[in-house]
């Protein structure tokens, strides 16, 4: 029995080792240019030119093809998509395992719908690896990571929403705040995948006390942390020390947002996964 995960890029997470892993990348378009974001992908170019860039832009989730042909021949597949209040990604997954399974009777495909992006789904992806390597069966290892999947958040601090808002991903009035200077919105992954910004937080104080304040309000009391940031190294090495000093068990690493992650997050922009209690 061979075993594959599947993300699409959402993920930040174009390599994977110790198991067989793909990586099937969403695009970010403008009137002028499209950017895969592949593992090729100059994110720091795409940002700087976006932050320029006064046009319509958006994103697009793979095709029902791009995800077959990531499937390759094995038996049992599990893929994560970035939440489906964002894009189109967990559908096209879904066609594809219909496809997929109807060309191979004897072969399965789980299709998790995230609710999320960026680092809680590297959590998934790592839970996923330990529930296969235990040697569950495939319908013990779904129901496993659908718990462990309620188990999971996101917390994000952002400077800029422009291209969220302009995607009608968040509400304009709440954009124009973040724009403001010295404003970060904090917020969370909703339980039904939209982004709820609840706090606005002028400065850096303010902001770290906002992400604290949401680590403990959903549930975080030490254990597993991912930082993906869009190019604000400093500021993340600022959460763990937070993060450190109130709860010093944490296991907390770094990661950074690639094409997909860096559109909506921007410049500045931290997203965390975390583990609940």
């Amino acid at each position: 029995m061979t075993y594959k995960i599947v993300t699409d890029s959402s993920s930040n997470l174009h390599e994977f080792n110790g198991i067989d892993y793909a990586c099937v990348p969403l695009t970010i378009n403008t009137d002028e240019r499209e950017f895969v974001d592949s593992k090729d992908l100059d994110v720091k170019k795409m940002v700087d030119y976006l932050s320029t860039y006064n046009g319509k832009s958006g994103s697009a989730c793979p095709s029902v093809a791009a995800y077959l042909d990531s499937f390759g021949d094995a038996d049992r597949i599990f893929v994560i998509t970035i939440t489906g209040t964002l894009s189109g990604s967990c559908n096209a997954a879904r066609l594809a395992k219909e496809d997929y399974e109807a060309d191979h009777p004897d072969r399965k495909v789980f299709v998790i719908d995230s609710l999320s992006a960026g680092p809680e789904l590297k959590l998934l992806v790592e839970k996923l690896k330990e529930l296969i390597d235990s040697e569950m069966d495939f319908e013990e290892i779904c129901t496993s990571i659908m718990a462990y999947k309620e188990k999971t958040g996101l917390i994000f601090c952002l400077e800029n929403l422009t291209n969220l808002a302009n995607n009608g991903r968040i509400n304009p009035a709440v954009a124009k705040i973040a724009g403001m200077i010295g404003i970060r919105i904090c917020g969370t992954a909703s339980p039904q995948g939209d982004l709820d910004p609840s706090d606005k937080c002028r400065g850096e104080k303010k902001a770290l006390s906002g992400i604290l304040g949401l680590l403990k309000k959903h549930g975080y009391a030490g254990g597993n942390v991912i930082i993906d940031h869009c190019f604000n190294e400093t500021f993340a090495n600022t959460v763990k020390e937070a993060i450190l000093k109130t709860y010093p068990t944490a296991n907390i690493r770094f990661g950074t947002a690639y094409g997909l992650c860096s559109f909506y997050a921007e410049k500045g922009g931290l997203l965390i996964g975390f583990e609940k209690a």
